[in-house]
């Protein structure tokens, strides 16, 4: 499993609005500036966000995008989920499609344990704690 540029670039811009509060919202070039994203393919990734709730569109000459929930609300397990499908290191067998014990052994003991890891890691981060707006024991500081 990859994390794919669609879903490193839609965290970053995530953390550009969290890291913004003051303002109402923000224009998408002056985040894909700050960020070093191309603006064009981060114009598709604000439509998967919005479409998902996590953001929210400002429109007119000075319109842009804010977060439409707090940070403490957004799950970054959700925010991979929407942009990458889902976050299975292997994909399950088929319905209905044989398995030998060996395949069945190793998707057991192996893979099914590394997807529940990688859950347990995406499902307990929000988007608050990369920014570093909750508990200070807690936070961690990512330079993104």
């Amino acid at each position: 499993m990859k994390i794919s540029t669609r879903g490193r670039y839609g965290i970053r811009l995530l953390i550009d609005l969290a890291e913004h509060p003051e303002e109402d919202h923000i224009a998408l070039a002056n985040a894909a500036e700050r960020k070093g994203i191309s603006m064009r393919y981060l114009e598709q990734v604000v439509i998967i966000l919005r479409r998902a709730g996590f953001i929210r569109s400002v429109k007119g000459a000075s319109g842009g995008y804010a977060l439409a929930r707090p940070p403490e609300d957004i799950i970054i397990g959700d925010v991979l989920r929407e942009l990458e499908g889902d976050m299975l290191v292997v994909d399950p067998p088929l319905p209905g499609a044989a398995e030998t014990k060996l395949q069945r052994c190793i998707r057991s003991t192996v893979f099914n344990r590394l997807n529940e890891r990688i859950a347990a890691v995406i499902d307990k981060e929000t988007l608050a704690s990369l920014v570093g707006t909750v508990d200070s024991d807690r936070s961690y500081m990512y330079f993104i």
